[in-house]
């Protein structure tokens, strides 16, 4: 039973290092042995490991999400004149990487329900783009945002209909599926995280990259490693220095010992939050034929007004908010001059309304418990 007094952890680390501890020590002893600190041998039994689960011929391993999107992108050659088509509403990696590289982000609106990136706006934009004529249209970046899948067989499509690279940003998603298959496979790459906060987390900075291809899987490694070829000191191209430690490798491997099983209780705590809360705030809508991974539980309340109350009874009684995010990427300053002006209102009015509640493995049903009859008495 948990202490009643005690403030409601946002996440708690310590409790799943505490589920996990004998075979962490001995997988990091394992390290400390061996010394090969960068790209050892747990960096390769990782990355057989995270293709066998999400069912990719191929992963690479890289030193963070926004790395593993740069790499990506890097790999295709985009940069000064291509448009690279995004969700306004997500974290500012998606964005930062295309600038850059001398690309231009283009922002698209998103469902406000799901908080997806929009198909049909998507289009629009990419149709918006190439009649003003001053950027080529090269990619698409779909969004996995706050756990759930993006519109993926819509995306695939529009790409392909459009002449575009795919690329799935999965770094808030790793462990979610559509219709039966794990995220992954669904674009022509996959970038995802291991921040610390992530359903699949690393303690330090970590990703991967997903292909089906063997080329671009080859290509990766070549480009996270200073574009080395197959020697070290056979630089090809221009490369980053993108390398996973083997220590973050190894924190990786003891955690998907129990990762399906913190899944499956985010799952439970998210249907717990549906029942409670269903009448009281707009839960989050779930993606038809999906799974979620809950990296966030995000309600909705009327304005920016009711949130700034409900976060603050919520602090009163100990529990914990956060706002995802509580400002879209267009109005940010550091990508006011490379938007075109589009209005974006749904992302907009998201901002002004979003409030994440605690969610992870770790939580007691009393926390639960405790959570919603504090958002119930104040909402």
């Amino acid at each position: 039973m948990s202490d009643p007094s005690r403030p409601v952890p946002f996440l708690d680390l310590k409790a799943q290092q505490a589920r996990i501890a004998a075979d962490l020590r001995r997988r990091l002893d394992t390290v400390l042995e061996h010394c090969q600190f960068i790209l050892g041998p747990e960096v390769r039994e990782l990355e057989e490991a995270l293709a066998a689960f999400c069912g990719a011929a191929h992963c690479v391993s890289v030193s963070s999400g926004t790395d593993a999107l740069q790499i990506a992108m890097m790999a295709e050659g985009i940069g000064r004149g291509d448009a690279v088509f995004l969700p306004a509403f997500t974290y500012t990696a998606t964005a930062e990487v295309p600038l850059l590289l001398g690309a231009t982000p283009v922002f698209v609106d998103v469902d406000p329900r799901t908080f997806q990136i929009d198909p049909a706006h998507l289009q629009t934009r990419i149709e918006q783009t190439r009649a003003a004529g001053t950027l080529r249209p090269r990619a698409i970046i779909g969004v996995d945002l706050f756990g759930q899948p993006a519109d993926w067989p819509a995306l695939t499509d529009i790409a392909g209909r459009n002449g575009l690279f795919l690329l799935d940003d999965l770094a808030q998603s790793f462990g979610a599926s559509l219709h039966g298959k794990m995220l992954g496979t669904q674009a022509d790459a996959t970038a995802t995280s291991f921040f610390p906060s992530k359903p699949l987390g690393a303690y330090g900075d970590g990703g991967a990259l997903f292909t089906e291809s063997a080329e671009r899987a080859d290509l990766y490694r070549s480009l996270r490693t200073h574009g080395e070829g197959k020697t070290r000191y056979e630089v090809l191209r221009t490369g980053m220095n993108g390398r996973l430690d083997s220590i973050q490798a190894a924190v990786l491997l003891s955690k998907l010992t129990v990762f399906k099983d913190e899944l499956a209780a985010r799952e439970r705590i998210a249907q717990a939050y549906d029942r409670r809360l269903g009448n009281a705030v707009v839960i989050p809508q779930r993606v038809p034929g999906s799974t979620s991974a809950w990296a966030i539980y995000a309600i909705l309340v009327p304005d920016e007004g009711a949130r700034d109350r409900l976060q603050a009874s919520l602090r009163a009684d100990g529990v914990p908010t956060a706002i995802y995010y509580p400002r879209p990427l267009h109005r940010q300053p550091a990508y006011a001059a490379q938007h075109d002006g589009a209005s974006l209102p749904v992302a907009e009015d998201l901002a002004t309304r979003i409030l994440a509640l605690p969610i992870h493995p770790d939580l007691t049903d009393h926390d639960v418990e405790r959570i919603c009859a504090a958002v119930l008495a104040a909402a």
